[in-house]
């Protein structure tokens, strides 16, 4: 509950209480040392007088005299209550201003922390919500603009606080102690690491309860053996991405067909990097040939076989250069045979443009083959002109969204 909501419910009907505690003493007859003639005046201005109580609180009214027991009595619980009733507001309003996290989070738990307000953020809120709509979520950031502010409070009901996680005056306020589980999303690797590690110093009771988000996966994998990784949950989203395309529609075609199957990964970033490693680890009895196209793909292609120590389960072929340029798939054309079996051909540069256009040109070339087309966020535009031409399109934030592990969702 907002904390704006918690005033009203108690502040203004104890004002109206006591306005109406002053009103009825004025109304039995009691009168005032310093305004004898309110015992005869109109009711407006005895209600004047009563107003007058929460600013002055009767310093120009003199005392209340005469008039019955009563009378006197709700007169007196007004000069009382009203001026500290008005002081309390008074005050509060103050520390709020001095300190405004630590009042607004004063009574929040069982919350939810997400440090990072970018698409990630976006995405995992929007499913969050399907499954807890009501548990409390508490964004932190260093950098939040105003729209995505609003978005946040608005569309997700969630608290929002600009400042830096690792500082020790946010992480005092945030309630770690009353947290369900914090999420470490932000941009910055070292920065959600460091996050981490202060985090389980404050509270060792969230260990396994804190998911760290890293950009890079090699250092990612670099910091997997470190104590403060082996107590979070460590993910990145191309691999939440590459294990839920491999699930939903490489699996099916690996089944359907009968030979083992040709794959080639146009684009060797991180997306078709994590797609070969879910291969190497789901489907390798499935595959002949995996040939590999993409800018600097033979460094990558070492790096990946260096940290993970992979096998080679299947004939390998790498070609270097830009997806777009016809040389790299005229060179693959004279090493592996597209036309006489149904390949998987993935074009995941982090071109959504240079994807589309060559998996046009190649499902012309190839029409028996499964052409899979990569944007970042999900297109209406795409999705139709995929369905038009007999392609697949996927979305990286769909992919991720769709593969959200449960747990990471239930409170």
């Amino acid at each position: 509950m907002p904390f704006s909501s918690i005033n009203f419910s108690w502040r203004w009907p104890t004002a109206i209480l006591l306005f109406l505690f002053a009103f009825s003493g004025l109304l039995m007859g009691v009168s005032l040392t310093e305004r004898p003639n309110v015992v005869s005046a109109d009711i407006l201005t005895k209600a004047y007088y009563c107003l007058g109580l929460f600013v002055m609180g009767g310093l120009d009214l003199g005392t209340p005299v005469g008039g019955t027991p009563l009378g006197r009595l709700l007169l007196w619980l007004g000069y009382f209550g009203s001026p500290i009733l008005a002081a309390s507001t008074v005050i509060e309003a103050l520390i709020k201003t001095l300190s405004p996290h630590k009042w607004r989070l004063r009574r929040i738990k069982n919350h939810i922390i997400v440090a990072g307000s970018g698409e990630l953020t976006i995405t995992y809120l929007r499913e969050l919500r399907k499954v807890s709509p009501k548990v409390p979520v508490l964004i932190i950031d260093q950098h939040i603009d105003q729209l995505r502010n609003d978005e946040f409070k608005q569309q997700f009901s969630a608290k929002v606080i600009v400042g830096d996680i690792t500082h020790s005056y946010f992480l005092d306020r945030i309630r770690l102690h009353k947290a369900k589980k914090v999420l470490l999303l932000g941009e910055d690797n070292f920065h959600s690491y460091e996050a981490a590690n202060k985090i389980l110093k404050l509270e060792p009771n969230l260990e396994g309860k804190i998911i760290v988000h890293c950009n890079s996966i090699r250092f990612m994998r670099s910091m997997a053996d470190s104590k403060v990784a082996q107590k979070c949950v460590n993910f990145n989203s191309y691999q939440l991405a590459a294990s839920a395309l491999v699930k939903q529609y490489l699996t099916a075609h690996f089944i359907k067909t009968k030979p083992k199957d040709v794959v080639v990964i146009a684009g060797f970033g991180l997306f078709g990097q994590t797609i070969f490693e879910e291969l190497q680890q789901i489907a390798k009895k499935e595959i002949d040939t995996i040939a590999i196209i993409g800018v600097d793909a033979k460094r990558r292609i070492l790096v990946v076989d260096e940290q993970l120590k992979l096998a080679k389960f299947c004939r390998r072929e790498i070609y270097e250069g830009n997806i777009s340029h016809p040389d790299v798939w005229d060179q693959l054309r004279n090493s592996v045979d597209l036309t006489t079996s149904e390949p998987i051909i993935i074009l995941g540069t982090d071109s959504p443009e240079d994807n589309f256009r060559t998996s046009l040109w190649l499902k012309g070339k190839y029409p028996k083959a499964l052409i899979i087309a990569r944007s970042h966020l999900p297109s209406k535009f795409a999705q139709e002109v995929s369905e038009q031409y007999d392609i697949e399109h996927v979305s990286i934030t769909q992919l991720v969204k769709e593969n959200f592990p449960e747990s990471w969702l239930e409170v």
